[in-house]
């Protein structure tokens, strides 16, 4: 896609949320050293970044199976500063309205697309620098606090720029609420800028980008969203030796890790077919197993609290 091309329209043939930034980082560039475990891994994401919402199906099976080998490093991309800018076809925030439900059909996950018409964000900085706060706190409850934004504006049309969404959203979670909204608007804002200043050293351009490195500094990019044997060949290479965990793909399993799941992500995770993983889904929530939330383009099911 041309770099002209507004950020917010991410290419659903690559996958790929793009953003100005000339050209990305090779494989011989910026040397990081590895944490106690196999793999560093480098995600630079974004809370409205609906190619990064396309691939949690693959990152999260990509946790179950090499998870206790990877040190998975969140970090924030700015895909929307603001709009003052005017370029490509998108240049209004009603213009993201129909391309978000082009690509969730494309993705094969929901998202309503109506949130830029209803009530739009401005910027995805107030989230990104919220998602910093509560990394201070906990790095795994920031993890399950993005999850929980990102089902706000891509499934509930929730401006997540807002602080009563991203306060319930860290409630829900188990975040202190007066720590996150002093971090927010304290220190968080320091440590998004610094991931904006990584993220221009590595050549980051577009969302998602990871960067699988080894402790000698090897990296392997894969840019953009793209099937899950990809993923899983950039650590093989970095580490032919690295072992795959065997997980349980019983539904009780799965959502005991995640509590929430579409057709698409419970498909990858348990092997089922997709057009049996959402007969599955639906008989389960008939039976009150689980709760399901519909939006016109699909649906997500959730474990029914004890």
């Amino acid at each position: 896609m041309s770099k002209e091309t507004n950020l917010l329209l991410c290419d659903i043939e690559t996958g790929i949320c793009e953003t100005k930034d000339e050209g990305l980082v090779t494989a011989g560039q910026s040397k990081m050293n590895a944490t106690e475990k196999s793999i560093k891994v480098i995600y630079y994401t974004d809370p409205i970044c609906s190619s990064c919402w396309g691939i949690e199906p693959q990152l999260r099976k990509l946790k179950l199976e090499y998870g206790s080998q990877l040190d998975i490093d969140y970090r924030m991309g700015g895909l929307l500063p603001d709009w003052s800018y005017n370029s490509g076809s998108i240049g209004k925030p009603s213009d993201v309205a129909h391309h978000w439900d082009e690509v969730s059909l494309h993705y094969d996950m929901p998202i309503d697309g109506d949130v830029w018409l209803e009530d739009h964000l401005e910027s995805s900085y107030p989230p990104s620098i919220a998602f910093k706060a509560a990394q201070i706190q906990d790095k795994e409850k920031a993890i399950l606090f993005l999850r929980e934004i990102r089902e706000m504006v891509f499934l509930q049309k929730k401006n997540i720029t807002k602080w009563e969404h991203l306060e319930l959203a860290a409630k829900k979670v188990g975040l202190n609420v007066s720590q996150l909204k002093t971090d927010f608007e304290g220190k968080a804002k320091t440590l998004f800028e610094e991931d904006l200043k990584l993220g221009k050293d590595l050549g980051v351009r577009g969302f998602p980008s990871i960067f699988f490195i080894d402790a000698a500094g090897n990296k392997e990019l894969v840019y953009g969203t793209n099937p899950y044997a990809l993923y899983e060949a950039a650590i093989l290479k970095i580490n032919d030796g690295i072992t795959k965990t065997e997980y349980h793909k019983d539904w009780q399993t799965l959502f005991s890790k995640y509590s929430s799941l579409t057709a698409k992500e419970f498909s990858e995770l348990s092997g089922t077919p997709r057009a049996d993983s959402e007969t599955q889904l639906n008989e389960l929530a008939a039976k009150g197993a689980l709760e399901k939330l519909t939006t016109k383009n699909g649906s997500i099911w959730t474990i029914k609290p004890l």
